[in-house]
């Protein structure tokens, strides 16, 4: 689901989390409505202009949002990596992540498109195990599939109701989930503004050479739209990052899930759209594995944690 370089060697590490949770759910919260917001606006645009030029206006506003971070110091510092060839296919995979789900939103309920697309925790749990050799409990893949049950409940496979436009939302969370799993891989390895560079500049130099083949000339209106959406996704998920200085992801990723109360509310007064009870009902399959997901995960870092504690110092 991206924070500033202190001095320049700091800027090698993190900032130290500090235990606050309260005021990280605070964040978490404040986010979803930027997020959502950017989703609604997205929605909104793809009636008028192509999904890969609303994802190019996106991005190149995130670049350029982010261009004040890097001239502080040297831009190649910023870009100095270790890991180039994981920094550009994280890049492309978060790439992947928007330019799929805003191709969904074009065709699908926003609501509809935004429940798949919290199917990512499931992806994670998968691919956690191939890339970093992490063991899954029955009661994890229990809860995966739960939470896939709900995704079929969605979409309904097979049925009149069926739309293959459903898939894209599903691509989007698993790219996503590969930009997680590739950040966890470099976690402590790389700058978190390596990472961010890598993030805003794979992404727009990528729809920069795909956006002159769809491109249509785009109204006054449009392209302040187009930047409301990166402005709002680009805030939105640097509130997420200061959220998780302040508590864990397991505390924290629940709240992430009133998202889909933002959509679906602001999905009904803009275009009309009452979930019906099929999305519903899978939305809460999908909801109640992700939060099952997260208890595991804080059960199984309390469990290291007392290991470690009661482990003999060399």
């Amino acid at each position: 689901m991206p924070a500033v370089p202190e001095k320049k060697q700091e800027a090698r590490r993190a900032p130290a989390r500090v235990d606050h949770p309260f005021k990280g759910i605070a964040l978490v919260l404040l986010s979803t409505i930027f997020l959502g917001c950017s989703d609604v606006t997205s929605k909104y645009l793809s009636s008028s202009l192509p999904s890969i030029e609303i994802t190019w206006i996106r991005m190149a506003t995130f670049a350029l949002m982010f261009t004040p971070v890097m001239l502080p110091g040297s831009p190649l510092h910023a870009m100095r990596t270790e890991r180039l060839g994981l920094q550009l296919m994280r890049g492309t995979a978060l790439l992947g992540s928007s330019l799929f789900f805003i191709t969904g939103l074009s065709f699908l309920p926003i609501a509809e498109a935004s429940a798949t697309g919290f199917v990512s925790p499931l992806f994670v749990t998968a691919l956690s195990i191939i890339f970093l050799s992490e063991k899954v409990g029955m009661r994890r893949w229990i809860a995966t599939a739960i939470g896939l049950i709900g995704v079929i409940i969605i979409i309904r496979p097979g049925s009149s109701a069926f739309h293959v436009a459903a898939f894209f939302p599903i691509v989007s969370a698993f790219c996503w989930a590969a930009a997680l799993i590739m950040t966890r891989m470099m976690s402590g390895r790389e700058a978190v503004v390596t990472t961010m560079a890598y993030s805003a500049l794979t992404g727009f130099a990528i729809m920069s050479l795909m956006v002159p083949f769809v491109w249509v000339t785009p109204s006054w209106s449009s392209i302040g739209f187009g930047i409301l959406i990166g402005v709002a996704s680009t805030v939105g998920q640097w509130i997420v990052v200061l959220a998780y200085r302040y508590g864990d992801a397991s505390v924290l990723a629940p709240f992430s899930y009133t998202q889909l109360l933002w959509v679906s509310i602001l999905g009904f007064f803009i275009f009309g759209e009452l979930p019906d009870i099929w999305t519903i009902t899978g939305a809460a399959f999908i909801v109640a594995s992700g939060l099952y997901i997260a208890h595991r995960e804080r059960v199984r870092r309390a469990q290291l944690l007392v290991l470690e504690e009661r482990s003999p110092n060399p």
